[in-house]
C-alpha cells in the first residue's frame, strides 16, 4: 500500500504590501499624536514657569509694600538710590538676581517672550501686576487669578 503524503502548503513569509501600507499609517498616526502631546505638554510647562516668575516678583512687591507702609499707586521713597521699585528691593536682599533683571527686561519668558515693568517707580494697584509678560494674550502666559498675590 502505497501511503500519499498531503501536498506541501507554500506559505509566503513576511507582509503584503496592503499590510505593510497599514502598518506605516498606524504608525504614523501614534508618532503624530504623540508629537502633538509633547508640544501641548511643554507649552504648559512654559506657561507654568512664566506665571510662577511673574508670581515671585509679585510676592516680593507686595511683602515689600506691607513691610515699608506704602499704598497702592504710590511712589517709593529714595532712600539710597533711584527711585526704582525692584532696585530698592534688590538692594535689601528681596529681589534675587535673576528676579531683578526680570523686572528690568533682561531676562526672558521661557516661551521667547519678554516681560515688562509698566510702572517701575509706582506700586500697582490691587488686582494689577507689578510684571506683565508680552505674552501674556497671545498665549496665556498671564495667571489666571492673582487676587491673592
Amino acid at each position: 500500500m502505497i501511503t500519499r503524503l498531503p501536498p506541501r502548503v507554500v506559505r509566503n513569509r513576511g507582509l503584503s504590501l496592503l499590510e505593510l501600507t497599514v502598518l506605516i499609517a498606524a504608525l504614523l498616526s501614534l508618532v503624530s499624536i504623540l508629537t502633538i502631546g509633547a508640544l501641548a505638554w511643554k507649552r504648559g510647562g512654559d506657561r507654568v514657569g512664566c506665571v510662577l516668575m511673574l508670581r515671585n516678583v509679585q510676592v516680593a512687591t507686595r511683602s515689600y509694600q506691607n513691610l515699608y507702609g506704602y499704598n497702592y499707586g504710590s511712589h517709593i521713597r529714595q532712600e539710597n538710590g533711584p527711585p526704582d521699585i525692584a532696585q530698592q528691593m534688590y538692594n535689601k536682599g528681596y529681589l534675587q538676581q535673576n528676579l531683578f533683571d526680570l523686572a528690568h527686561g533682561l531676562g526672558r519668558c521661557p516661551a521667547g517672550g519678554t516681560w515688562v515693568c509698566p510702572s517701575p517707580d509706582v506700586f500697582p494697584q490691587e488686582g494689577s501686576l507689578y510684571l506683565v509678560c508680552s505674552l501674556a494674550r497671545s498665549e496665556g502666559h498671564a495667571p489666571t487669578t492673582h487676587v491673592d498675590w
